[in-house]
């Protein structure tokens, strides 16, 4: 019996997937539940299971984009388990002769040099005279060797003589992942008024606290740390709730206000830019948001994330700072209508009652969509966060650190 596997959905919205990689060659035998290929879809990058035990026939190539519901393998469920180990040999299968047939082709193919080999076409050499480059260093693909439009838009300009060293380049399609991440901040840039408001927090209070409690945080919450981010969460989660505008984004005419804080944490995966979102936040305690991060980054760090852990979000978070940016401007996660920057922390001088102190330093950058959220609103909103991350003790823990980190 002849299985047929199509790909599932992997989510409502989602109506293309891309086959990353096949786990497993044409002809090899597959046990049922055996993940056979990895699939890309514009959310995440999920395993496709074998549906049944077999001799499997693979029905597309990594990189091809293929439909949900369409069949991309078969299965020879009446066939037998070879003994051992070794993958099912394929009968009467050659690859070198499908070559050199290939290439006996394309020597057939390529036409003989006749009057019109390398003459542009009016198009294409008014884009060569703007590239400054010659016709007669352009192989035209065109009829009778003419050299297309596209030929003129796809030349390279000479880079002079080579004096030495590799020069070698490569190119790879994007995955399902990256292009949509880059569909998504473009069209965050076009369609949206961003614009962004800076401002600096001394880290040292949260320095000192963390410094006192650290380990004892650890050692009572099953190795979960007491990081920055929780800090951060709570901050913005304080100040979503002061500045409820922030914490809304526009649909069509529309505004949508939430009384919940969902907050995308911008985390760097195998595959790319994931956001996965902390759910309800303003309701999580430290030890809370902590677990919950460590969770979802290593889920996204395993490639185990699903599109259900990165749907909706209110707000997001995004740290540079890890990577050593000093200041940056994020861009805003349609349809959210702001994100917050952190950035690298750097011990500089500044004045402390009249007198200057050489103290831990971040800048913070908010970056809000402006058809929605007002200059009070963005800046006040940023006030918030850095009065809560400067008096972490009163703002943030009611004076109760050891409650508040339940130690």
């Amino acid at each position: 019996m002849i299985l047929e596997m199509k790909v599932p959905s992997p989510g409502e919205s989602i109506k293309e997937v891309e086959i990353a990689t096949w786990l497993v060659k044409d002809g090899d035998y597959v046990e049922k539940d055996q993940a056979i290929a990895e699939v890309d879809s514009d959310k995440a990058t999920l395993e496709l299971p074998a549906e049944a035990s077999g001799i499997i026939t693979l029905k597309a190539e990594e990189g091809d984009a293929v439909a949900v519901g369409a069949v991309v393998c078969l299965i020879d469920t009446a066939a037998a388990k070879p003994a051992g180990d070794a993958p099912v040999a394929q009968a009467a299968k050659t690859v070198e002769a499908p070559k050199a047939e290939v290439k006996a082709e394309a020597q057939k193919a390529a036409p003989a040099p006749t009057y019109a080999s390398g003459t542009p076409s009016p198009a294409a050499r008014k884009i060569l005279d703007e590239k400054n480059i010659a016709p007669a260093s352009i192989t035209g693909t065109g009829k009778d060797g003419r050299i297309t439009k596209d030929d003129a838009v796809n030349a390279v300009p000479s880079m002079g003589t080579p004096t030495g060293g590799s020069r070698g380049s490569e190119r790879t399609k994007l995955s399902m992942l990256r292009r949509k991440v880059a569909e998504r901040l473009v069209a965050a840039k076009n369609e949206t008024a961003m614009l962004t408001t800076f401002n600096e927090v001394n880290m040292t209070p949260i320095n000192m606290i963390r410094n006192e409690y650290k380990d004892a945080f650890k050692a009572k919450h099953g190795g979960v740390g007491l990081g920055y981010m929780s800090f951060f969460t709570k901050a913005v989660t304080r100040a979503l709730q002061l500045y409820p505008d922030v914490n809304s984004m526009m649909d069509g005419d529309h505004k949508i206000a939430f009384d919940f804080c969902d907050i995308s944490i911008a985390v760097s995966g195998p595959k790319g830019l994931m956001v996965p979102v902390v759910r309800n936040a303003e309701n999580l305690t430290f030890r809370g948001v902590e677990a919950d991060i460590k969770r979802l980054a290593i889920k996204a760090r395993d490639g185990q994330i699903t599109v259900d852990d990165m749907t909706g979000g209110t707000f997001t978070i995004t740290n540079g700072g890890v990577f050593g940016s000093m200041l940056s401007t994020p861009i805003i996660n349609p349809p959210q209508s702001g994100i917050l920057g952190m950035h690298n922390i750097i011990e500089r001088p500044i004045a402390v009652n009249g007198k200057v102190e050489i103290h831990p330093m971040m800048y913070v950058a908010l970056s809000y969509d402006h058809r929605i959220i007002d200059g009070r609103e963005s800046v006040g909103f940023l006030v918030a966060v850095k009065e809560a991350l400067e008096n972490p003790m009163e703002l943030l823990m009611e004076n109760n650190p050891k409650k508040a980190l339940e130690l």
